[in-house]
């Protein structure tokens, strides 16, 4: 009998201090709409995991609740143990929670480099001194170049990002996140749109970047997910319909049918 992921179950007290982000009960309704009906997960800390499902599950929004981008309708979010079930997504990157998109958010018409360094900007207290002399942020061109070198990017700090292949473009924006520095970082589709020279070196870089951190992502190549994630927490209708491994998940019948199309036998 082939194995079935467990249930999701409500996170509990007693595992709380060994996850960093717990979900609990939450909802998300539009109009007569339930988007997210009830979900609860945990993400441990220093694991790296991927909401899956097909489309129109509710993986977007059930991210944007996470990140706080939308508020709840119901229920609670806590992250390294505070409640920021009311907080706005600013405040929750202030936190440590931060967040990339599926679409690449980089500016175009500037450098690497000077990409790197506005979002070093707002973390070293800078946010407000684009009007400035150059000279008033040039102490953090060290720490950009770490970072562009984090991602594999310090050969081309002097390019213009609109000059960079769409995958490097997501490597850069990989860099900007950490540049907030995160103690969980959240991606979106991160190799969306991606061609097959791509994905892999993308997969590289975020096991590297993980390191240290905690990694939550929506993804929906099947391939990156069991090869990065020791998580996989699968939506259907808004709701959670497994959660586990991946070998485990993958073998669920709600999954095959849902995910992947395969009627159970």
């Amino acid at each position: 009998m082939s194995e079935v992921a467990a249930p999701a179950r409500a996170p509990t007290a007693a595992s709380s201090a060994d996850n960093i982000l717990v979900a609990e009960n939450i909802s998300r309704r539009f109009g007569a709409f339930l988007a997210v009906n009830d979900v609860s997960l945990a993400v441990r800390r220093g694991s790296i995991h991927a909401l899956i499902g097909p489309n129109g599950a509710g993986k977007t929004t059930c991210f944007n609740l996470l990140t706080k981008a939308l508020p709840l309708s119901s229920g609670r979010i806590s992250f390294n143990g505070k409640d920021i079930s009311a907080l706005r997504s600013a405040d929750v990157a202030r936190l440590g929670l931060v967040r990339s998109f599926q679409i690449s958010a980089t500016f175009p018409n500037l450098t690497l480099l000077e990409n790197v360094r506005v979002a070093l900007q707002a973390t070293y207290g800078k946010a407000f001194h684009f009007w400035r002399s150059i000279a008033a942020v040039k102490d953090l061109n060290a720490r950009a170049g770490e970072l562009l070198d984090q991602v594999g990017l310090a050969g081309s700090r002097d390019l213009l990002a609109s000059e960079l292949s769409y995958g490097k473009k997501r490597a850069l924006e990989i860099a900007t996140t950490l540049a907030l520095e995160p103690d969980l970082l959240l991606l979106d589709e991160p190799t969306a749109g991606m061609g097959h020279e791509d994905i892999e070196p993308i997969t590289r870089l975020i096991r590297k970047v993980a390191e240290g951190r905690t990694v939550l992502l929506v993804e929906h190549n099947l391939s990156v997910v069991s090869t990065l994630c020791d998580r996989v927490t699968v939506l259907q209708h808004g709701q959670i319909i497994a959660d586990g491994s991946y070998e485990a998940v993958s073998r669920d019948p709600l999954v095959r049918t849902a995910y992947m199309g395969e009627e159970d036998a």
